[in-house]
């Protein structure tokens, strides 16, 4: 297991799991240019727990359940792996918020929300 340098633990990084082509390309355009979008289908592709540590949230869509399912990504991070890297998720029923509520992500939002927020995630995890 290689360890992060300081500079790698520094970059201002977060996760995105969704295939909702016109949001993915609005939250490009509003990602500021000191900022890493970091888009996945598997938290495993990133390697192992610690490189995810590297980011500092999760975007997960609920709604994106043909490719990966949202809940086995949040049982992931906070039961398999024991993180408490700050888990938002936009879309789902209410069905599916709950469950993702009870394996403990944080924060809830509507799809049309998304762009809103995500400027207040960048200004408040940019330590």
């Amino acid at each position: 297991m290689a360890i992060p340098t300081i500079e790698e633990r520094l970059k201002k990084r977060f996760i995105l799991m969704t295939h909702d082509e016109p949001l993915v390309e609005q939250i490009r355009a509003i990602t500021p240019a000191d900022w890493e979008l970091v888009r996945t289908d598997s938290l495993d592709d990133l390697g192992e727990f610690q490189d995810v540590l590297l980011h500092r949230f999760l975007f997960l869509d609920l709604d994106d359940l043909d490719v990966f399912d949202p809940l086995d990504v949040i049982r992931q991070v906070r039961m398999e792996w024991m993180l408490n890297l700050p888990i938002f998720c936009f879309g789902g029923s209410p069905e599916e918020r709950d469950e993702a509520r009870l394996s403990r992500a944080d924060r809830f939002f509507e799809r049309d929300e998304v762009a809103g927020k995500l400027p207040l995630f960048f200004e408040q995890y940019r330590w």
